[in-house]
């Protein structure tokens, strides 16, 4: 009891830090104590150290450059600090495969919270990195080049971010875990898989607008003061909900590969 008490204060003290450092909105400082807390009553400090190692290189790199990442923001429903839908989006699947893992233990839920990590980073690593990328990205419909910040659109750079980040993961999970070779390469791919996902679902399900006033086409609903006009997508499908079921498919599939090698 004493030590799940120590731990409580350490996750708390890591989320305020998040909020100090503008990682984190207060909102999400919540949301991300509670998301440590399930993850640690599964797979105690080894999820605690997978979840660390997606938060701080996430919000390294979405700090990183960030003055030339003004412009594209614009475009983005919201910036680097993130609220509570994003905390969910990115760490709600891990955080029920560790809940699940705590009533029963079994390797499905180390195979599913691991990808749905590895995917989450991936994904991360794919938009702040690509985003730094010389030319425009490539918009997957048309493939022609659009502005940056463009959901379904990719780049070199940003694939290559994508990929490093879900290996990151697989890395580390297997050595936390101790899991064998094979399984790390299903976490990497499923984890990839999970971008790949990620970018589909953006380019054809996530909702555009169009600001009524300046004309630029954004995934806010409000822009320079009044409501944006929507031109595209599912009314329900925003950039959070695409995160969420781009690592649900990425845990899912990961979960259906390792029966594939057992």
């Amino acid at each position: 009891m004493i030590i799940a008490i120590l731990f409580f204060f350490f996750i708390a003290g890591m989320a305020i830090a998040g909020y100090y450092s503008k990682s984190l909105s207060r909102s999400g400082t919540i949301a991300a104590i509670i998301v440590g807390c399930a993850i640690y009553s599964g797979f105690e400090m080894k999820g605690l150290l997978l979840l660390g190692i997606f938060f701080a290189s996430s919000s390294y790199w979405s700090k990183y450059k960030s003055a030339l990442k003004m412009k594209m923001e614009e475009k983005l429903a919201k910036g680097a600090t993130r609220d509570w839908r994003q905390v969910l989006a990115n760490g709600g699947a891990a955080a029920l495969y560790s809940v699940l893992y705590f009533y029963q233990p079994s390797p499905l839920f180390i195979v599913g919270f691991t990808a749905a990590l590895a995917s989450a980073n991936s994904d991360t690593w794919a938009s702040e990195i690509g985003s730094l990328s010389k030319q425009n990205p490539l918009y997957i419909r048309t493939w022609k080049r659009v502005e940056k910040g463009t959901s379904g659109a990719v780049s070199g750079l940003g694939t290559v971010a994508a990929i490093l980040g879900s290996l990151l993961i697989a890395l580390m999970s297997i050595l936390v875990f101790n899991l064998p070779l094979l399984l790390g390469w299903v976490i990497f791919l499923s984890g990839y898989l999970g971008n790949v996902i990620d970018t589909l679902i953006g380019a054809y399900y996530q909702q555009l607008y169009v600001c009524q006033n300046c004309g630029i086409k954004t995934e806010k609903t409000v822009h320079c003061g009044l409501p944006a006009a929507r031109i595209k997508g599912i009314s329900c499908v925003d950039n959070d909900m695409v995160n969420f079921l781009s690592g649900a498919f990425a845990s899912l599939l990961a979960i259906f590969l390792y029966f594939q090698i057992q």
